[in-house]
């Protein structure tokens, strides 16, 4: 309802009567856009054609009544306000229309009433829409927080597996030169296994339970560097713009997993436009709930209805044909960004292509430096001795195997007290606890507070298959906590030993 503007629609086999309806409203300051029905099929052919914002009926017409344009108007527009206006009806019928569902009803001899009753009924409409459409997010809400722990739980318990299978894969590939037998197979196995762990990694981001290692960073630095990536994967048909507002404020995010949020809503724009189109990628400073940066994905593509829109960031929902996408592209946007506090939006329709909006929290804090070269150090190798604690056997097995080889002292736990219990005993220097951060009994975070005071110079690399609160509170983890995601590969163990190792002498 625009200003006084009212489009009402009349149930009324009286012209005149309804003329005084329609003076009443004017009287009250109402601008009143109507149309008079008296029959059923006038009154269908009236809700299909336009909305209206109420409807006012007699209570009985020739071959119809109110009871029945009620009925008419639950099944084509539940939202309207229907106000039963009679010169006959007595109370017990009056109260079994409000039953049906009747917003009020006001008697013809008292039609000063009726702007009030308008008034009130559609206020009403408002209130139940609104409380209906929150409703409706909390249970949406509700949903993705449901499916994001199950995704997490699955995501964990994948990369135990995942772990063991990679690993081996790849200890098995190092005594197997190219050329040999059963090499082919090793490396489709490798393959396979290696596009198992992405998939695990956007059910991670999806579900908000990945590791950030988050840095205050220039975003229209970031757009710079992946425009150059994506004019690559949009392909030629695709014209690519950027809009990057000057002096933008900095963000406090990911980098990696931003970039990923970038190619994720560039893949999703580039599929939305088969015959070509442009893709448009701009950056602001905005007020909007508090200082924040906006980051602008707009397409000339296809659009998506409102019911597609409904359910674009939930895991595995695809429009894409049967084999042609995962359905975790825009899920893994959608968690990133929740992760990295800042709140994505969509706005499309068929026909009008689609445009997302991001927006991150703004940060008054120095850029992080990103062009310091990094520092030169050996090869993942040593002979330190580490305390290596994780209640899932076959990675212990894995990581206790990659470590000897690389020629470090292993000493093997399976779980928190038995670690202590080693470390009590063990009469030389332990330089480095590596610890699954979820177990039994203890997690690794306990578990590294109660060592050091036994031995205050022990470092600690964390591993786990997800990010629990444990290790990363809301997602972040603390500022200098070394952490390993799972699943890892022989020689990412065996650097990323070696770089927390390096720091006791840098």
């Amino acid at each position: 309802m625009g200003g006084n503007v009212l489009r009402v629609l009349i149930v009324e086999d009286s012209a005149s009567d309804a003329e005084l309806m329609v003076r009443a409203l004017r009287q009250a300051g109402f601008e009143p856009d109507h149309h008079r029905v008296e029959t059923a099929a006038a009154m269908r052919a009236a809700l299909d054609g336009q909305a209206w914002d109420v409807v006012l009926s007699d209570y009985s017409l020739p071959g119809f009544d109110a009871m029945g344009a009620l009925a008419l108007l639950r099944d084509a527009a539940p939202d309207v306000p229907f106000i039963v206006v009679s010169g006959s009806v007595g109370e017990d019928t009056a109260v079994a229309a409000m039953q049906a569902g009747a917003a009020d009803y006001v008697m013809k001899d008292r039609l000063q009433r009726l702007a009030s009753a308008v008034t009130r009924a559609i206020e009403g409409a408002v209130g139940r829409r609104e409380r209906r459409r929150l409703e409706e997010q909390l249970a949406h809400s509700q949903r993705m927080e449901a499916v994001g722990r199950l995704a997490g739980g699955i995501a964990h318990d994948f990369n135990n597996v995942l772990t063991a299978v990679l690993g081996s894969i790849e200890l098995l590939l190092l005594d197997e030169p190219p050329g040999r037998p059963h090499r082919e197979e090793l490396d489709i196995i490798r393959d396979a296994a290696t596009r198992a762990k992405d998939l695990i990694r956007q059910l991670l981001a999806f579900s908000a339970r990945q590791v950030l290692q988050p840095a205050v960073v220039d975003l229209n630095r970031l757009v710079r560097d992946v425009a150059k990536m994506l004019r690559r994967l949009i392909g030629e048909d695709i014209k690519l713009e950027t809009l990057l507002a000057p002096e933008l404020g900095a963000v406090r995010v990911d980098a990696g997993q931003m970039e990923q949020v970038l190619v994720n809503l560039a893949v999703n724009a580039r599929d939305a436009m088969p015959e070509g189109g442009r893709l448009t990628i701009k950056t602001d400073n905005v007020d909007a709930g508090g200082s924040q940066v906006l980051l602008h994905v707009s397409d000339s593509g296809v659009g998506m209805d409102e019911e597609v829109q409904a359910h674009l960031f939930e895991p595995f929902f695809t429009t894409k044909p049967r084999g042609k996408g995962s359905g975790l592209g825009l899920a893994t946007v959608y968690g990133i960004v929740r992760q990295s506090g800042g709140h994505i939006a969509v706005d499309s329709a068929p026909g009008r292509g689609a445009t997302f909006r991001v927006y991150l929290p703004r940060v008054e804090a120095p850029l992080d430096p990103t062009d310091r070269p990094r520092p030169v150090t050996a090869p993942a190798a040593g002979s330190e001795t580490i305390l290596l604690v994780e209640d899932e056997h076959l990675v212990r097995l894995l990581a206790r195997k990659v470590l000897e080889r690389a020629g470090y002292r292993v000493l093997v736990a399976a779980g928190g007290a038995e670690a202590l219990d080693l470390a009590e005993r063990y009469a030389g220097t332990i330089h480095l606890l590596l610890t699954d951060v979820v177990m039994p009994g203890m997690n690794g975070r306990e578990l590294m507070r109660r060592l050091a005071p036994l031995r205050p110079d022990l470092r600690v690399l964390y591993m786990s298959g997800y990010a629990d609160e444990a290790v990363a509170q809301h997602g972040v983890l603390d500022p200098g906590t070394a952490f390993l995601q799972k699943p890892f590969t022989p020689g990412g163990l065996a650097d990323k030993v070696r770089g927390v190792l390096d720091t006791l002498t840098a």
